[in-house]
């Protein structure tokens, strides 16, 4: 080694040593922000930097919805445990990483899955369990809804969750004071503010693009719609109020801050910004939240987002319309079901390598499968995998069930069967975002998130295939939704004179690296053909819910 490489060394360490320093003490200063996001699967805490949105410390819970009384829920007791957990796990890693535990935060965000139906009373007690987005018993409020509003409402959303216990003559309606979502549950018990991010609003009850708060004129004919059953029931009076990104949201009281932190380590008095949902995460954590662009997030549900120029010429029940976190339409096509199917696959392989005495952790499973599938036919060799561990309202179907179907002349591979799987977590995804198409949508980039896109060039591509689009994949691929809401956290000391599409391209990814992949032609024809015949297979999938 040369005495110039020798002092470019020195000065590499020099640098990497005022890094650490310098995390070190935007920690123990309370200048880094704290962001949660309470998943389907998993809670995840991730603290950053405020000037590059730098990862400090990660941690995380894994959680799982419960099927009671033919209904998914959470109970309450899972959500507290379980960020208590997810904190405890990232103060650890930050003591690790840097010797310090934090004690405070610049700001703090939540962030959760989005829509569902969280009932509150007038002492702020849950009057049913919670019930998720992927309950798929509200079809007839949905479809009421969907006609006299005018606009889609899909069996998800909480305002179909009300109506639906209307129309069943649910008990607690008469007893309803307030509705919310998880993110904006958790966010009123931590700051004692009942508030929603526009985001995560437009899944409670649609958004005026103007006013960016609930759209007046079908709160009014909502109302004309229940005060047939609930005579003076004013929907507006039980939904929390609306916030756009960068507004503030109240700080973490004395009593957020004991249920956050157990052990008494975490102070008062950090701002948080508003709460919001996935979607909005997802655009944040993509950089895809200005006209023209869109995102994939791939997690136990699996949707794409494309923020519109204009609005769409009809209603289409394979979409509906949200917004992304500054109030902006986005067209949504959500599928109930992502990558859960897929995920146990790769857990009976992960099996059977203990089995043979090679055990693998979860990563190089996934890796194998993965590559494996890139040996596969274009088509999947004429296989078919549904990933419908829960019903799937963009196809009809009400209840799930998870399946993998041959025909006698199919070639049965590994490749193939890999390959199938993850065309399946595909499927209907693109059979929404066909209908986006015809709506004469463009697109200028697709981005990707989530964890399957972790092994770089595979999920990534065949979903370039099936959308037969480029799709790009950053560096916050699989860091997802805590991340996004940090940097919505960080967003509140920008936001009075920078737009937040400006921010996150001029400031939190202005040296991010992306990986853009363009279709492949026989990808995209094979994708073509394995689709056509899945459509077709859903009179199967119909037919084994029916059975079992």
């Amino acid at each position: 080694m040369t005495s110039s490489d020798t002092a470019h060394a020195a000065a590499e360490r020099e640098h990497a040593e005022r890094e650490r320093e310098r995390e070190r003490e935007a920690i123990i200063a309370g200048r880094a922000y704290l962001g949660i996001e309470l998943g389907s699967t998993r809670i995840k805490a991730c603290l950053i930097t405020g000037e590059s949105a730098q990862v400090l410390a990660v941690g995380s819970h894994e959680w799982e919805n419960r099927f009671v009384g033919r209904i998914w829920t959470y109970t309450l007791e899972d959500v507290w445990s379980g960020l208590q957990a997810a904190y405890a796990d990232l103060a650890r890693d930050a003591e690790q990483r840097h010797g310090v535990r934090p004690e405070t935060f610049a700001a703090i965000g939540v962030s959760a899955m989005m829509h569902g139906y969280l009932a509150l009373d007038g002492d702020g007690e849950l009057l049913v369990p919670f019930r998720t987005w992927r309950n798929t018993t509200t079809g007839p409020a949905a479809a009421e809804l969907t006609e006299r509003l005018g606009v889609n409402i899909p069996l998800r959303w909480s305002v179909a969750h009300l109506y639906q216990a209307i129309l069943d003559e649910e008990p607690h309606v008469p007893r309803v004071r307030h509705i919310t979502s998880l993110a904006g549950y958790v966010h009123w018990k931590l700051t004692g503010r009942s508030v929603l991010g526009v985001g995560d609003a437009s899944g409670v009850f649609p958004i005026d693009p103007v006013t960016k708060d609930y759209d007046s004129t079908l709160l009014g004919r909502f109302d004309e719609l229940a005060g047939e059953r609930v005579p003076g029931m004013k929907l507006r009076e039980l939904l929390p109020d609306v916030l756009v990104a960068g507004s503030a949201a109240g700080e973490l009281s004395p009593t957020g801050a004991a249920l956050l932190d157990p052990t008494g380590g975490l102070r008062s008095g950090a701002a948080l910004c508003p709460p919001e949902g996935d979607a909005g995460t997802g655009m944040v954590a993509t950089c895809a939240v200005a006209p023209r662009t869109g995102n994939v997030s791939a997690g136990t549900s699996i949707f794409a987002m494309t923020v519109l120029e204009s609005p769409l010429t009809r209603v289409h029940p394979e979409l509906d319309v949200i917004t992304t976190p500054v109030g902006d339409p986005v067209a949504l096509v959500h599928c109930n079901n992502g990558a859960s199917e897929l995920a146990a696959w790769a857990g009976m392989f992960s099996r059977f390598a203990d089995a043979m005495g090679q055990p693998a952790d979860t990563d190089a499973v996934y890796e194998a499968l993965f590559t494996e599938a890139l040996a596969g036919e274009a088509d999947a060799g004429g296989l078919l995998a549904y990933n419908y561990l829960a019903g799937e309202p963009i196809v009809g179907l009400q209840e799930g069930r998870p399946l993998f179907v041959r025909t006698p002349d199919s070639r049965f591979s590994l490749a193939n069967v890999m390959r199938a799987q993850l065309y399946g977590v595909f499927g209907t995804l693109i059979i929404g975002m066909r209908v986006l198409a015809d709506e004469g949508v463009a697109l200028d980039r697709m981005f990707a998130h989530g964890g399957m896109f972790r092994t770089a060039g595979v999920a990534q591509r065949f979903l370039a295939g099936a959308l037969d689009a480029p799709v790009t994949v950053g560096r916050s691929a699989s860091e997802g939704g805590a991340w996004g809401i940090a940097v919505l956290a960080s967003y509140l000391d920008a936001a009075p004179g920078l737009e937040l599409d400006a921010y996150l391209r001029e400031r939190i990814f202005r040296d991010a690296e992306f990986d853009t992949v363009e279709p492949d032609p026989d990808d995209a024809a094979g994708f073509a053909a394995f689709l056509h015949r899945y459509r077709a297979g859903i009179e199967v999938e119909r037919a084994a819910a029916q059975a079992l």
